[in-house]
């Protein structure tokens, strides 16, 4: 059974940085793309990053584009989701997703795994 388990989350002033981690387990880590998704109170999830199976690409939502980077360590099963310059806009529960592609996709439907969602909320 897979299994992603996510971190880092919590309360950070507006312009500052945190960083996501999710651990997968019950699959081999290294045969698909990881996402991070979010969503925020009366809106739908949305895409926010995803990383190729080797690391080499990367795709980023325009939102976050030069203040989010995403990267993965597949000796240790885990992806990472380093957030910097946030603001209140980013408040939202976070989500990383296992896909059953390889490539850095944004589309909700190729994820078949989800993590159980990590809250990140920024304040003044």
């Amino acid at each position: 059974q897979v299994q992603l388990v996510e971190s880092g989350g919590g309360l950070v002033q507006v312009g500052g940085s945190l960083r996501l981690s999710c651990t997968a387990s019950g699959r081999t880590f290294s045969d698909s793309a990881m996402g991070w998704f979010r969503q925020s109170p009366g809106n739908e999830r949305e895409f926010v990053a995803a990383i190729s199976w080797n690391g080499r690409s990367t795709n980023y939502a325009d939102s976050v584009k030069s203040r989010f980077s995403i990267s993965r360590d597949n000796a240790q099963n885990t992806v990472y989701l380093q957030m910097n310059s946030l603001n209140h806009e980013d408040t939202a529960v976070y989500y990383c997703a296992d896909s059953h592609f390889r490539g850095a996709n944004w589309q909700q439907d190729s994820y078949d795994y989800w993590g159980q969602g990590n809250q990140v909320t920024v304040s003044a």
